[in-house]
């Protein structure tokens, strides 16, 4: 049994390195020397040009860094990387709480470490190349700081508190971690915006003119009630551009990239929006929240079948069993069932994003959302023609030239 296992947790990360890169193999073979007769009037020459090198300058660093984050993972495995660091955290402490912090506080810092290089070449290079980066050195060391803050005093008690009930329920930790997890979640929805965002970003009141006119206009029109329109300077790190709703009730709020509003005309931005205030609408954001809270229950539900069998931390080469290591175990094993959920969440997602688009053309104007969605993909070298098995494991959104169909008829 413990050798199976073992295998396992060998074979399943392999196996998911090789989907993505015979994913993305499709995926390039979808590119042509020749701008395809689908995007004329969409993409010009020399920017669908220029979109095949950036995904394929991108496409190598993710192939050299998927390729040296699976020879670590390998390595932890078959040398007893993970028993050593567990090993370590025992002879620092001897609380059980204390000694799953440590070991995943190691694992976690020698993780963001080890992929700084690959962060900061993806940055400083392929994004600078093409024109995308805005941001400065000292912003990038901050940023890792300032998560690495945020992973002690927000991720640790979390952890800690999992670990604890674990310690004084046994396998029926599940429903109290779930519990925690679930309440965390409700908080953190309401109160990201206000309380995250700010270590990152400045976030400024969107100023009274002809475009909140139109906003809140719009926002009167389809029920739904808004004060807080918000802009964020997320041209101190790109020049891409985004929006994005948060938050429930009073504190809902929509916020507009600075970029955004350099890029889009007053009725592209409109629509965009309209496209936000049509998730919140027919309740998207609400039913992901609640389909993240019944996957998280079933993971935790999972562990906890298992959490006491000591073949999961043997695996990793540990003599006794622990809390941390079987976390681990059961992490790399639950990936496969995670993947298809993961697939199912997609689809629900990609459907959400045409009922989104639906509701502006419904309640505002369809070419100004096809107009701005047009701008962006092209601002922003998206991949417009991208293999159909890709979108089906990786894609969230729908391809361009899909929402453009449906918008269009």
């Amino acid at each position: 049994m413990i050798n199976s296992i073992f295998i396992l947790i060998l074979i399943i990360p392999l196996a998911g390195f090789f989907l993505e890169r015979y994913l993305e193999h499709l995926n390039n073979k979808m590119w042509s020397d020749k701008l395809p007769e689908k995007l004329k009037g969409i993409c010009p020459e020399d920017d669908y040009r220029k979109s095949q090198l950036y995904h394929k300058d991108n496409d190598k660093l993710g192939f050299w860094s998927s390729l040296f984050n699976i020879l670590v993972i390998i390595a932890m495995i078959s040398a007893g990387g993970f028993s050593l660091v567990d090993t370590a955290a025992r002879s620092i402490s001897g609380n059980i709480i204390f000694i799953s912090l440590i070991f995943f506080g190691i694992i976690g810092f020698a993780s963001d470490l080890i992929n700084i290089p690959f962060s900061w070449y993806d940055t400083f290079v392929i994004e600078k190349k093409y024109g995308f980066n805005t941001m400065k050195i000292r912003t990038f060391i901050t940023d890792h700081l300032k998560s690495w803050f945020l992973a002690v005093i927000i991720g640790a008690p979390v952890l800690g508190l999992v670990t604890w009930f674990y310690n004084k329920t046994g396998s029926m930790f599940w429903l109290y971690a779930w519990a925690l997890i679930t309440l965390f979640s409700v908080f953190m929805n309401f109160f990201y915006s206000e309380l995250i965002v700010p270590l990152f970003n400045k976030q400024v009141p969107l100023e009274n003119g002809p475009l909140r006119q139109k906003i809140e206009e719009l926002a009167v029109r389809t029920g739904f009630g808004l004060k807080n329109i918000y802009t964020i300077d997320g041209s101190k790190r790109s020049t891409k551009s985004n929006a994005y709703f948060s938050g429930f009730g009073s504190k809902k709020r929509i916020v507009l990239y600075d970029t955004l509003l350099k890029e889009l005309s007053e009725e592209e931005i409109v629509a965009v929006l309209g496209h936000e205030i049509g998730h919140y609408r027919k309740h998207h954001v609400l039913l992901s929240l609640l389909s993240s809270f019944i996957t998280t229950g079933l993971m935790l539900f999972l562990f906890s079948l298992v959490v006491d069998n000591p073949r999961l931390s043997q695996a990793l080469g540990a003599e006794e069993s622990s809390f941390h290591l079987g976390l681990v175990v059961f992490g790399i094993l639950y990936s496969p069932l995670s993947l298809i959920i993961g697939l199912i969440s997609n689809i629900i997602s990609r459907r959400n994003e045409f009922s989104a688009d639906r509701f502006v053309k419904e309640n505002y104007n369809a070419r100004y959302l096809a107009d701005a969605l047009k701008k962006l993909s092209v601002k922003n070298l998206s991949n417009m023609l991208p293999h159909p098995v890709y979108v089906f494991f990786n894609y969230s959104h729908p391809p361009l030239l899909q929402r453009l169909e449906k918008l269009e008829h």
